[in-house]
């Protein structure tokens, strides 16, 4: 008992010292901090007082000419954490520290090796700290940091946690408050992120009235463009699932995706969100389109009016980590604005962000999957073919070292370009 009341009194001397003074033993502290830590762990004065001395060696890290952390402390640190949160999940002084101290770590990568461990602390937080807005904001923004840039299998896990019918619940009390803010939104963008080619958490945001609740934001929130990128964002996820989208195909959501795809807000994002919902639907063709209005036709066109008011070098707030479900939809030939709008997308990525997504285009075997549309003769439009072109330019271009703030537009401009498809 005693020995724990001078730790404790240690720890807040330590914790002094490391946020007031400048420390040029941190990594002594540090290994002092976590075996208290580690030696008491049901100790809730020491797990606060060692979080809080640990949030400053960490943000001080490698300053002041002392040496950095290596990767078995910085481990070290984030276990010690992770363990004090999960002890002490009722106490919100302890929860925060938490959070804040994860923060200064590269998420996800530095938490992978204990990634289900952080994940179930952050979700059993948020479960019981919905009334403390600095941790449910907080606590949101470290999940859709862990939800992002990470592998399916990670995904899945995150779904079967049950991740996204909290984030439902949490948005749920947001609408109950007509709040649309910072939770509300990154909340959407989580669920978006762990739906990526992420079927079964498609499924789950399905199966949990998640349709209904997105009319409902949509209502609510009309002018809101962050949010109805997001939510548009997670829809797309839903539309790439074939055996899902017969449930996107009923005439009061076609409706409202095809009034989106008339929407200015942030930027071309929603109208370009939406028109990939509606791409993905229409790709099964006219014979599955069960619905008397709109019709296929009048999407059709409304989609291709949309995708040629689009400039090209629109920037994107958007990270595809694989081109295959736009790539899927290139032989859609029973839907010309589907191959439209992947060919388009594909075109904008590769003049905008070249670097990063003309590699990713020769990986997945993407111009030899476009060559097809440059030979149909029938079905593919010639607005579409000239679509084909850029990106193939822009390959080769990319390929040539040529810079691409040099590149220029002018001798493929398609805005022109008669709507019509080609008849002959």
């Amino acid at each position: 008992m005693f020995r724990a009341r001078y730790l404790h009194k240690a720890l807040n001397d330590a914790y002094r010292l490391l946020r007031y003074e400048t420390c040029h033993r941190s990594q002594f502290i540090l290994k002092l901090i976590l075996d208290a830590m580690f030696m008491y762990p049901k100790s809730m004065r020491i797990q606060i007082a060692g979080s809080a001395a640990l949030f400053y060696v960490v943000r001080n890290d490698g300053q002041n000419r002392s040496p950095k952390m290596d990767s078995y402390m910085r481990r070290q640190v984030i276990r010690a954490i992770v363990t004090a949160m999960g002890n002490n999940l009722n106490e919100q002084t302890m929860l925060r520290n938490g959070c804040l101290t994860i923060c200064q770590f590269h998420i996800p990568n530095e938490v992978m090796f204990l990634y289900k461990d952080v994940v179930t602390v952050l979700l059993k937080m948020l479960r019981i700290a919905m009334l403390d807005e600095f941790l449910l904001r907080i606590g949101v923004l470290l999940l859709n940091s862990l939800a992002c840039q990470v592998e399916n299998e990670h995904k899945m896990m995150v779904g079967e946690m049950k991740a996204v019918e909290t984030m439902i619940d949490i948005i749920e009390a947001r609408l109950r408050d007509n709040s649309c803010d910072e939770v509300m939104e990154v909340s959407w963008s989580m669920m978006w992120n762990v739906t990526d080619e992420t079927p079964k958490n498609c499924e789950r945001f399905l199966d949990k009235s998640g349709m209904d609740l997105f009319l409902r934001c949509l209502k609510q929130f009309p002018d809101k463009g962050e949010l109805l990128r997001n939510m548009m964002g997670l829809l797309g996820n839903v539309a790439e699932v074939q055996n899902l989208r017969c449930k996107l195909l009923v005439g009061q959501y076609i409706k409202v995706f095809s009034q989106l795809l008339d929407s200015t807000s942030d930027g071309i994002e929603v109208s370009y969100n939406a028109c990939g919902v509606l791409a993905h639907v229409c790709s099964d063709g006219p014979t599955v389109w069960l619905i008397d209005s709109p019709t296929y036709e009048e999407i059709q066109n409304k989609m291709i009016d949309a995708i040629n008011r689009w400039p090209m070098r629109s920037k994107r707030n958007i990270n595809y980590r694989s081109f295959e479900p736009i790539l899927r939809l290139i032989p859609a030939s029973a839907s010309p604005a589907s191959q439209h709008w992947a060919c388009w997308a594909l075109a904008n990525l590769t003049r905008v962000y070249p670097e990063k997504y003309c590699p990713l285009l020769e990986k997945e075997r993407g111009l030899i999957r476009l060559q097809p549309v440059i030979n149909d003769e029938i079905a593919a439009r010639i607005d579409t073919k000239k679509l084909v072109q850029r990106v193939m330019q822009h390959h080769a271009r990319f390929n040539e070292r040529i810079p691409y703030d040099t590149w220029s537009d002018a001798e493929m401009d398609v805005s022109d370009v008669d709507i019509e498809m080609d008849t002959d």
